[in-house]
């Protein structure tokens, strides 16, 4: 439980903090063309991640994750702003087949935010994102480090880059860190901790 506190208030911090920030700036009225952030909004995204254990279980996950998220935009931080970009507020369907495990599936959603370091005309895109959510295990509570209960919670956070390919298609890369615990509804709840690589395919409207 107190990782997941550090975790929890490291996630706030990490996401909000940017947001706060942002909420002061203003687009100008008086921008030309090629100062102007391009902010889409709103978008799909397909990602495929390759998430393995650490931190803690004594099984070795090895998970295929599958997101498939749709994003809409919340504001644009002006040009004169370290923070220049926009920020997204996003929903999350998740599919993950456990292929090393107790368990053999997690199905889940998760609600969050990105925030996308974007420069005029840009191609490549920083972003860092994270969320909050819930889903169900196919739980294994007899098992040593298994999970407890089906009914379970999710933190996903992640950084990376896309890339524009052109005004409808984007490529995108980056790291996702992934939190499934129960929330000590079960004792012991012992807690999963994922990382891996994240690649994907958005489309924008």
């Amino acid at each position: 439980m107190k990782f997941l506190r550090i975790t929890l208030v490291a996630l706030i911090l990490g996401l909000f903090a940017p947001l706060a920030l942002a909420a002061g700036d203003r687009i100008s009225t008086h921008f030309t063309p090629s100062d102007v952030v391009e902010a889409p909004n709103f978008e799909v995204s397909s990602e495929t991640a390759y998430l393995v254990g650490i931190i803690g279980n004594p099984n070795s996950y090895e998970v295929a994750a599958q997101f498939f998220t749709a994003r809409w935009r919340w504001g644009v931080v002006e040009r004169d702003s370290w923070l220049q970009g926009y920020n997204q507020v996003y929903a999350t369907l998740v599919a993950e087949p456990i292929v090393r495990g107790p368990e053999n599936y997690y199905f889940g959603i998760s609600l969050g935010f990105r925030y996308n370091f974007a420069k005029p005309g840009a191609r490549f895109v920083p972003y860092v994102s994270g969320g909050l959510g819930l889903g169900w295990i196919d739980s294994h509570a007899n098992v040593f480090g298994a999970q407890g209960q089906d009914f379970t919670f999710n933190i996903l956070t992640a950084v990376g880059v896309s890339y524009k390919v052109n005004d409808r298609w984007k490529w995108n890369a980056g790291v996702l860190y992934q939190h499934l615990s129960n929330g000590g509804q079960t004792d012991p709840n012992p807690s999963v901790n994922l990382l891996g690589p994240q690649l994907g395919v958005t489309y924008v409207f």
